[in-house]
């Protein structure tokens, strides 16, 4: 994802000089092709996540379109503040770009687990939240963000994600992206999660079940409609994110509780305690019962319940 989304900003930088890209002293390999062409348009703070919101602040109150990239705990967490109060209260064109949501970076440790980041995103004033399922909404996300009037946070994956969609969807910023209709149970996917969501739907269709399959890039605003419509007819949602509490399940949770709809729910999502295990993003995802299996199985549970 983070390769679409830096080819996608150079082709645009190169048509609007007003774009700048500003980094912390991260995304070596990644950066430099945007660094070389646009020298006049890239900074780097060095390792001052805080000033370099501050920054981009400053950048867009002089009218360019910013930004920011660090891997997800540091541009979140370490200046949450300046984003809310320099950011957010002034409503500025600040896109807060970070890389390896969830457990992409499990090898390293909890410091480095986006875990909670869309929880905290989401309620801030202005703040347009999106996290797209695979390299092709990333593309068509950063295109979408860069005219986009206010701050948005964009989370990433790392590297190497597949391809989910066969060709180009249709991406409209706060609208759901239908992969399959069903009539039996609905997948709700956000971020990197939605390659697992389709193979789960395949399995589950091989056994003879009817999916219907979202992918939800945008947690804010959402897609209330298209939760509703999936709700009145398949009558069985589930959500999955490599995320913990406050995310997309939670959100999903309040738009249904406020429907009057009669829904058996289920969110997949991380567990709250910190996962304090380092090891790979596959071997994280399995401990959570967010792997393939733990999907199929959580989805078969809700499917065969007699009442």
């Amino acid at each position: 994802m983070r390769t679409a989304f830096i080819d996608t900003l150079c082709e645009m930088a190169a048509q609007e000089p007003r774009i700048w890209l500003l980094c912390a002293d991260l995304g070596y390999s990644v950066l430099e092709r945007f660094a070389d062409r646009f020298p006049d348009q890239y900074v780097n703070v060095g390792v001052a996540e805080q000033n370099m919101m501050g920054i981009a602040a400053g950048l867009a109150m002089s009218g360019k379109i910013v930004f920011t990239y660090s891997i997800v705990n540091f541009p979140v967490m370490r200046c949450f503040e300046q984003i809310r109060n320099d950011v957010c209260c002034h409503n500025l064109n600040v896109n807060i770009v970070a890389v390896g949501g969830g457990l992409s970076y499990g090898s390293l440790g909890y410091t480095h687990h986006g875990i909670e980041d869309l929880a905290v995103m989401r309620v801030l004033p202005n703040m347009t939240v999106i996290a797209p399922g695979d390299p092709l909404e990333a593309k068509l996300a950063t295109q979408a963000i860069a005219n986009l009037s206010g701050p948005c946070y964009l989370r990433l994956g790392k590297a190497g994600e597949p391809q989910v969609h066969t060709r180009e969807p249709q991406f409209e910023i706060g609208k759901a992206i239908e992969l399959q209709s069903g009539t039996d149970l609905t997948l709700i996917s956000i971020g990197g999660m939605l390659d697992l969501t389709v193979k789960a739907a395949e399995k589950l269709t091989m056994q003879g079940y009817s999916v219907e399959v979202l992918s939800m890039p945008t947690l804010y605003p959402l897609d209330e409609q298209s939760i509703l419509q999936s709700a009145q007819k398949t009558k069985k949602i589930i959500t999955l994110e490599e995320h913990g509490i406050g995310g997309l399940g939670s959100a999903v949770a309040e738009v249904l509780a406020q429907s009057g709809e009669t829904v058996e729910f289920k969110p997949l999502r991380l567990k709250r305690a910190a996962v304090k295990t380092a090891g790979s993003q596959t071997v994280l995802r399995s401990q959570q019962g967010l792997d393939l299996d733990g999907i199929v199985q959580s989805a078969l549970a809700m499917l065969q319940r007699v009442y």
